[in-house]
């Protein structure tokens, strides 16, 4: 039999899909993420914006179109959101939430719609399929945050983390040479006194780079940042949440800091790592953002140093706090993304400048690699999976090329 994953979504749906597969996999299909003919289709839903929540069920019909016999498992957040846009579905055997994919394997061949898993509790899901080159291992779910733009709280529900033991002993099955760290927000996590500053420097003695998802600005302290660097295996590569510059916009996001705070934060890591990369988030044109506060986010792009910037147009998510506060014009949503990210281009190339005749340690993958701080290098003679030495010659559009020590 051959089953189909189609994932919509966040980094951590793909995490969940790829649990799925091998949960899959077990069971005795052929497991593949390829719109194709199959026996069964999982899809795992987005509903972060109201047009993902559309292509969501959207996808319902495309996976139809291969088999129109075959039975639809449904799942993830659109389908917490809204249940019942999917169950009327033609094809689909059941739903699930965002908190229920641990009852996805269990509940094949069954019908229905099925609440979601207890929040106060991590679900655990089978360890997801490896790459050669990475693997990607959940330490928590859900989020406390609540920022008014968003609804994954909502959906997801509140924080909790897996067990340190649990985590471990998944990280010491990994066969590739790097694990990223992932959750809707790891900076929370906890399970009992340890931390994630705890919990990275009890994976020290791991023979692996870790990687850690997305930040939030508060976890920088000095004492977290002395313990990764004593862990000695956490990549410095920093992806730290920032969403904007201006501080009347993050008060108006229910974001916990200021402008000044998080240029600290930045200034603190690199009194650590000299060479870290600092990556970010920001949306532009969220509701009753003028123009001076779009300028101080376009000034904070330099000011911080980014090596690299996701900029993306505010949409409004009905269900959030900011949804009734209305929108920001289309067309000037349009021009200050596009100056956003000509900005970060710029800043993107002042890092890649400053990396000029460095020495590296590569993660190399089937298109090229990564450094330890994030920059993706090409280097003749490299091949999947490979850890290499490499010297930093030239910067090119696609990142830099490196010459093999």
């Amino acid at each position: 039999m051959k089953a189909c994953v189609f994932t919509l979504g966040c980094k951590m749906n793909e995490v969940e899909s790829m649990s799925l597969w091998s949960g899959l996999e077990k069971l005795g299909y052929e497991v593949t993420d390829e719109l194709c003919a199959a026996d069964l289709y999982l899809l795992n839903t987005c509903a972060v914006t109201k047009e993902a929540e559309k292509k969501s069920r959207q996808a319902i019909a495309r996976l139809r179109k291969f088999n129109p016999l075959a039975p639809v498992v449904v799942f993830g957040c659109a389908a917490a959101h809204a249940p019942e846009s999917f169950v009327k579905k033609e094809g689909v055997l059941f739903v699930s939430g965002a908190q229920g994919k641990d009852k996805v394997l269990a509940l094949l061949g069954k019908g229905g719609v099925y609440p979601d898993s207890d929040e106060r509790v991590f679900s655990e899901l089978p360890v997801p399929k490896q790459s050669k080159t990475r693997a990607f291992l959940r330490i928590q779910d859900g989020c406390d945050n609540f920022c008014s733009y968003c609804i994954i709280p909502y959906l997801r529900g509140r924080s909790r983390s897996r067990r340190v033991q649990s985590i471990l002993k998944e990280a010491e099955c990994v066969t590739a040479n790097e694990i990223v760290l992932t959750g809707i927000d790891i900076s929370s996590y906890r399970d009992g006194d340890t931390d994630l500053g705890g919990l990275l420097y009890a994976m020290r003695e791991l023979p692996l780079r870790i990687r850690l998802g997305s930040l939030e600005p508060h976890i920088i302290t000095r004492e977290f940042l002395e313990r990764i660097r004593a862990a000695g295996n956490v990549m410095p590569h920093f992806h730290l949440s920032l969403q904007s510059g201006s501080d009347s916009v993050l008060r108006s996001m229910n974001r916990h800091y200021t402008r000044g705070e998080y240029l600290d934060k930045c200034a603190l890591i690199r009194e650590y790592f000299d060479n870290a990369a600092v990556t970010t988030d920001i949306i532009v044109g969220f509701t009753g953002e003028t123009e001076e506060d779009f300028q101080k986010s376009l000034s904070i792009v330099e000011e911080a140093g980014f090596s690299r910037v996701h900029a993306f147009p505010y949409s409004p998510r009905e269900g959030t706090v900011a949804y009734k506060r209305g929108d920001t014009p289309a067309e000037i949503k349009k021009r200050r993304t596009a100056e956003l990210l000509a900005a970060a281009d710029r800043a993107e190339k002042i890092f890649l400048e400053k990396q000029l005749g460095k020495e590296a340690e590569v993660l190399f993958e089937e298109d090229g690699g990564y450094t330890e701080n994030y920059v993706r290098v090409h280097a003749e003679g490299a091949r999947e999976g490979e850890l290499k030495k490499v010297v930093i010659k030239k910067i090119t559009d696609r990142g830099v090329i490196a010459e093999i020590l």
